[in-house]
């Protein structure tokens, strides 16, 4: 999983039937909208011609490193040419298998390819009958492992398998989840798995919040980029995160050893949304420069409190300093045990002077106004003697604990 680890930040894509509606990729379920009304959506959807091209350039030009499509959502429609069912895109309005498309735009950008498959299928006849019917479970399960066998074995290779919502079956056993998984390593012996199987497989998968797993669990946060994982065309620009808070949210993972997981969902199209593009751009723009804080194998950060003008990502010795808010000439942090050795800004390399006694480091002759002009998120690198360690305390003073 190194090249996971390492990766730090990807987009996932929640694209289908329901993206024509644009009331949330739920809405065939709050809506209570029948399968015979909702199957026409499926002979009017008609994309552009290869749109993922244009994900797959943002996600580059963002700083991304993999991508996560669904290949089938809840609602049911595959979006590859598959021999399980007739409702495909290969065979319905679009024409031809968008999977097919994804991976060639992933693969011509240089990045890693993930498959989303959700096993919860509201269309299939046996999907909810498989929970009290041992034939329908069965033939369920047939069309499940089929599906994914497919998905598994006619694109070559597949980086990241991803699971979702395992209803209406109550355990691994009843999904046959181990049996499923060893057929897909067979297929791709490299593959990760997510935990969403009912399996904790390889990573966890924290939803819509960002909490590290335990320490040694590899974790992804997926998050929605303005609050629906489908399109919206009705959400407001302050429904989005802005550039500055996607940052946070790297940062946040970064220092945690996880990963991000933020979602577009394209229009039916598939172009994507103006204001995805608007607030990814400067994100890529920003890593381009700071790149080193978030990319690579990083340490958790643990024994470091916290710190108003900012926050920390951490490699070995070497910690990085996110200023959010510029104070202007000098910048006093207290309570750092380990002797400093280096101080530099990170984007440019420039030393930064700067004095240490025992309870406080000075930052001096730092510029009056923010050096960072495209997020205002400065990054100051510093190199310790030994493993960083900070005491503060909510007194004045260190209280003895004799």
């Amino acid at each position: 999983m190194q090249w996971w680890h390492e990766a730090r930040f990807g987009m996932f894509i929640h694209w289908g039937l329901y993206s024509q509606l644009g009331r949330h990729e739920w809405v065939m379920n709050r809506e209570r909208i029948p399968i015979a009304e909702y199957e026409k959506l499926s002979w009017t959807w008609k994309p552009k011609p290869r749109p993922m091209r244009e994900w797959a350039k943002l996600a580059k030009e963002s700083g991304m490193c993999y991508m996560v499509m669904t290949t089938k959502h809840h609602e049911g429609f595959c979006l590859w040419n598959t021999k399980m069912t007739d409702y495909n895109a290969y065979q319905r309005g679009p024409g031809r298998d968008l999977v097919q498309e994804y991976v060639e735009a992933c693969r011509e950008y240089g990045l890693k390819i993930g498959f989303y498959y959700s096993l919860m299928d509201w269309h299939h006849p046996d999907g909810a009958k498989c929970f009290y019917d041992e034939k329908a479970r069965r033939r369920f399960l047939d069309f499940t492992q089929g599906a994914v066998k497919e998905l598994m074995s006619n694109y070559g290779k597949i980086d990241i398998l991803w699971y979702d919502v395992s209803w209406p079956l109550p355990s691994p056993e009843k999904w046959e989840s181990k049996k499923m998984n060893e057929m897909v390593r067979k297929l791709q012996p490299h593959i990760i798995i997510n935990n969403r199987a009912q399996l904790p497989e390889d990573f966890g998968t924290p939803e819509e919040h960002i909490r590290a797993e335990e320490k040694g669990r590899a974790w992804e946060a997926c998050m929605t980029f303005n609050g629906s994982w489908g399109y919206l065309p009705y959400s407001k620009p302050e429904d989005w995160h802005s550039s500055r808070k996607v940052l946070h949210m790297i940062r946040e993972v970064t220092a945690g050893g996880g990963n991000l997981l933020l979602n577009i969902g394209p229009a039916p199209d598939g172009s994507v949304p103006p204001l995805a593009i608007e607030r990814l751009k400067p994100v890529g723009k920003w890593l381009k420069v700071n790149g080193e804080a978030v990319y690579g194998k990083v340490d958790r950060v643990e024994n470091m409190e916290w710190f108003p003008l900012g926050t920390w990502t951490r490699k070995s010795n070497t910690m990085y300093f996110w200023c959010h808010w510029w104070p202007g000439k000098e910048i006093a942090i207290g309570g750092l045990k380990t002797k400093v050795l280096k101080v530099s800004f990170l984007a440019d390399g420039k030393e930064i002077k700067f004095e240490q006694t025992k309870d406080r480091l000075i930052l001096k002759g730092l510029p009056e106004k923010e050096p960072d002009k495209i997020s205002g998120i400065t990054v100051i690198k510093m190199l310790f003697a030994g493993e960083p360690v900070q005491k503060l305390g909510a007194g004045c003073v260190l209280l003895d604990s004799k």
